[in-house]
């Protein structure tokens, strides 16, 4: 009965660490990809896009590139 539940305790532990590590590398995946958003969804996400430096200022694309 004990050898069950040390088993049982190791195998949530090592689904639990799994489940740890896919959620970090979709992280760092999402959050190294450059975002380029177009001049009006710039607008629509209540910024201002900045063409002489080519980014978005303020609002929901706050200092991402314009394409």
């Amino acid at each position: 009965m004990r050898i069950r539940r040390i088993l049982a305790a190791g195998i949530a532990t090592a689904a639990l660490a799994g489940l740890g590590l896919t959620g970090a590398a979709t992280a760092t995946a999402a959050q190294g990809a450059p975002s380029y958003v177009t001049p009006s969804e710039c607008k629509q996400g209540g910024g201002t896009p900045d063409l002489t430096d080519n980014l978005c200022k303020g609002g929901t694309h706050n200092g991402e590139k314009i394409d």
